[in-house]
């Protein structure tokens, strides 16, 4: 059994080390996705994801995949498009144009887990400096891909991406990537792993190595200045 977290309280979520094997990493159910309960969840590693029409779950999968600044790389082949490529990319020009394409139900799902509770968190967040967007562009002008996340001190939790054009958001992860870790970052969370972030030196830790390190990480008082243009 999971426990029932009651939204009118304040956010008390139940020690990660209660997370269900299977599925992996659930820890709780309940609650709401606000600023405050954002913030008390991500400083301990957990998240929320849940399918259209269920009640609001909440996360903390072990292992964990993340990418540090020591192990982030840039393969030769994603350096090749970035030369080849003729995109721009963006912070925080258009967040709201990135969190609602990346709301939109992929070809092969009947929903999204983005919903307007999630989306209205994360606005308020963008305005009050604790989340972000990266913008991928066309030489039209057009928006192509990008991704969104959200920051505490040192580190940046990634939420989610979408493309429009073939590498889009690869792109804009290859270029905001090492521009994050040069500003300071230490740690950017990806929650699960998978192919697609793998190749950039995505590594996979335990339970108590991860949430030492995002202690660490989380109380740090960095605040990120990101120029509007990165490439």
């Amino acid at each position: 059994m999971i426990d029932w977290l009651d939204e009118v309280l304040p956010p008390v979520f139940p020690a990660t080390s209660k997370a269900l094997n299977e599925p992996n990493g659930l820890l709780a159910a309940g609650g709401r996705v606000s600023p405050l309960w954002a913030d008390s969840a991500y400083r301990k590693g957990i998240f929320p994801w849940n399918d259209p029409g269920e009640a609001r779950l909440w996360w903390s999968p072990a292992p964990r995949a993340v990418i540090t600044a020591e192990s982030f790389h840039l393969p030769r082949t994603v350096r090749k498009l970035l030369r080849r490529e003729q995109l721009s990319v963006s912070c925080n020009l258009a967040f709201d144009s990135v969190i609602q394409a990346c709301a939109q139900p992929r070809d092969y799902e009947s929903g999204t887990w983005i919903c307007d509770e999630i989306i209205d968190c994360y606005s308020r967040l963008q305005r009050a400096g604790r989340a972000f967007s990266v913008e991928c562009w066309d030489t039209d002008g057009v928006l192509c891909g990008g991704f969104y996340g959200l920051t505490i001190g040192s580190a940046v939790f990634g939420e989610s991406m979408f493309s429009r054009r073939s590498n889009a958001s690869k792109l804009a992860f290859a270029t905001a990537a090492p521009i994050l870790f040069a500003a300071g970052v230490t740690l950017i969370d990806c929650q699960m792993k998978t192919e697609h972030l793998g190749q950039f030196g995505l590594i996979e830790l335990e339970r108590k190595a991860f949430e030492g390190i995002l202690q660490q990480a989380t109380t740090q008082p960095l605040q990120l200045m990101l120029p509007g243009w990165l490439a």
